[in-house]
């Protein structure tokens, strides 16, 4: 009597460990899809980009274009002036927004939802819009330096960063940190320096790519202002040499992919000393 009931019971278990293992196959194939035309996507501008910088006039191909970069007329002075924009864009925006993020998890946290609205704006208004007001209203001080630019990329660089710091503090226990830290005699300060800012490293990596990214890609408000930042340059010499000014952006693409991966590794480094020194 067992046996004739187990039978039945293991052809019935049989059929639906196949089945699941059909599934299983059939979401690594949609998988494998979806990557490689995401590949593709990238890939495919990439490889048309670097043809064409690499093609000489004769037909061979060169690197004439990538070389002459350094001598090209206003490329220093172009990328410099972005450097300095992007410095000071995110020294601005970190002291800004750190403490703001801050105070909003711990003293009013029912108020994230009407942040993540507030900061939401600079993307929902158009650029052209925003530098077109803010030279309107702006001083005549800051109308006649770059510096005012960087005040603009501050503004349009607040939805990034707030959402990269709201991420990296809801993975932390925040509450629990800063009144251990107030219970042992630390000011707000020191408890902001020592205790929440090295477990947001993650986050203020983030933010600070995304604002460096920001700046050195923003175009309109740059050429509206008529300051010759490194974008501009890159448009406005590309009437000259088509060559040099792909070459020129491939370099800036793969430079940030550069500096991702080198801030993620630094960041994972990190985090394997510090699991070391726990484990100890």
């Amino acid at each position: 009597m067992v046996a004739l009931v187990a039978e039945p019971l293991d052809e019935l278990e049989v059929p639906a460990e196949e089945e699941g293992t059909g599934k299983h196959r059939r979401i690594r194939w949609w998988r494998g899809i979806v990557l490689f035309a995401v590949g593709a996507y990238f890939i495919i501008p990439f490889y048309a980009a670097l043809r064409f910088s690499l093609e000489g006039s004769n037909g061979k191909f060169t690197l004439s274009a990538f070389t002459s970069i350094p001598s090209q007329p206003g490329f220093g002075a172009a990328f410099a002036l972005s450097v300095r924009l992007a410095v000071i864009t995110t020294v601005i925006t970190m002291v800004l927004m750190v403490p703001t993020a801050v105070y909003v998890h711990l003293r009013v946290p029912r108020l994230r939802r009407l942040f993540d609205g507030i900061t939401v704006l600079p993307i929902v208004i158009p650029p052209v819009v925003l530098i077109v007001g803010v030279l309107q209203v702006a001083p005549t001080v800051l109308k006649g330096t770059p510096d005012l630019l960087a005040l603009v990329y501050v503004v349009l660089a607040m939805p990034f960063v707030y959402r990269s710091l709201d991420a990296g503090l809801r993975a932390i226990d925040l509450k629990t940190l800063v009144e251990a830290s107030r219970s042992l005699g630390g000011r707000w300060s020191s408890t902001l320096l020592r205790v929440v800012l090295p477990n947001l490293r993650a986050a203020l990596l983030s933010a600070t790519i995304l604002t460096v990214a920001l700046v050195l890609g923003e175009f309109t408000m740059a050429s509206l202002d008529q300051y010759q930042t490194f974008p501009v340059w890159i448009v406005n010499f590309e009437q000259d040499d088509a060559h040099v000014s792909t070459a020129v952006s491939l370099l800036a693409l793969v430079g940030t992919w550069l500096l991702l991966l080198l801030i993620t590794s630094f960041d994972r480094r990190q985090s394997r000393r510090w699991l070391r020194k726990e484990s100890r």
